[in-house]
């Protein structure tokens, strides 16, 4: 599958003679250039701490920090997808991740109940946005900002009144597992399975899901038009204000699983979950490809750019860097390859070739 999505609007005069539209060179592929750089580094921290193999010190953790962030990447990749953006993607992590803890220490629901009522509220979240949004034509950055304060506001009020501020106490069973566990836990007489955390899997279904729908879905396609160009979607007949809310609904369900994720590591559905999700959420789609005009989205790139953004983190933070100096690097880092990717794109474009 391609995961590299865009709206169709081929022109006839960006067609070469041979009829078929130019192509990126690969040299030019973000994802090409982003799994290049995770080589590199990876081959660099190792060699500066042999630790960063370690299965238990840092491969385990890491791949729960990906499964976390990526899905972060998703959830703001759904609002690119149109141009826009979620200013609240941590904030509605956040609450939908206190409906699930709620849910499990005041009515004892099982584990996926209460993953299926975390999801909902933030789709409901999303979904309450992109309403405003195509209903108003306010900026989605002003809306999502306005309810990003709303929901810090809400949030410490709910904590505050159910649980005195602290974190929710009760935890369903399989909690622990999910947090704790990895597939070679779970063995079929001598056969074992790999050191991969319990959460991937979930972070895999839901890239996959996101994969499908812009690949193979009309809502997904349609969601890339309306990014695209929304006036000439909306003369094609597409409905471009339900497109806008389910794009926002898809991006709340997903800033929920997120935030469930991030719990199940943490071990606590708290009210800090999300506080570190916005800057993430736009690194790993742009860095991967996603175009923040809208109209084209890549799903591998997303995950690859999430990918980068914690080897990044991780190897750094082996390193022994201070916090303020972690900071500094990771943005420099970030920086020089989101430049590079930019370059890669210019000289493309100048050689006739369209992203």
């Amino acid at each position: 599958m391609t995961t590299r999505t865009a709206a169709p609007e081929a022109p006839p005069s960006a067609t070469p003679p041979s009829g078929r539209p130019a192509r990126i060179p690969l040299w030019a592929n973000p994802r090409v250039g982003l799994v290049v750089l995770l080589v590199g580094l990876v081959v660099l921290f190792t060699a500066l701490r042999p630790a960063f193999l370690d299965t238990t010190l840092t491969l385990v953790p890491l791949q729960s920090d990906i499964s976390v962030y990526a899905v972060v990447g998703l959830a703001q990749l759904a609002v690119l997808s149109l141009g826009q953006m979620n200013m609240a993607v941590g904030r509605m992590a956040a609450m939908s991740a206190f409906a699930t803890g709620l849910a499990y220490d005041r009515l004892g629901v099982p584990l996926i109940v209460g993953l299926i009522i975390g999801l909902a509220v933030g789709a409901l979240l999303g979904a309450l946005a992109g309403l405003i949004i195509s209903r108003t034509g306010v900026n989605s950055f002003v809306v999502t900002l306005a309810l990003d304060f709303a929901l810090v506001g809400l949030i410490t009020i709910l904590y505050t009144r159910f649980t005195d501020g602290v974190a929710f106490a009760g935890q369903p069973a399989g909690m622990t597992a999910l947090r704790n566990d990895t597939f070679a836990d779970y063995c079929m007489g001598e056969i074992c399975g790999p050191r991969i955390p319990l959460v991937v899997p979930l972070a895999l279904a839901a890239a996959l899901a996101v994969g499908l729908l812009f690949r193979y879905t009309r809502v997904g396609r349609e969601i890339l038009m309306t990014g695209a160009n929304s006036r000439a979607a909306q003369l094609s007949g597409i409905p471009t204000r339900d497109r806008v809310v389910q794009a926002h609904a898809l991006s709340g369900l997903l800033a929920g699983l997120a935030g469930f994720l991030l719990a199940a590591n943490n071990g606590a559905f708290s009210a800090s979950i999300g506080d570190q999700f916005l800057l993430p959420s736009f690194l790993g789609p742009v860095l991967g490809g996603t175009l923040l005009a809208g109209g084209a989205v890549s799903v591998l790139g997303t995950v690859l750019g999430a990918t980068l953004t914690q080897v990044i983190y991780k190897g750094l933070n082996l390193l022994q860097f201070q916090l303020d100096q972690l900071k500094l690097y990771i943005g420099l880092v970030l920086l020089v390859a989101l430049s590079l990717d930019r370059v890669r794109h210019v000289v493309a474009e100048r050689r006739g070739a369209r992203a």
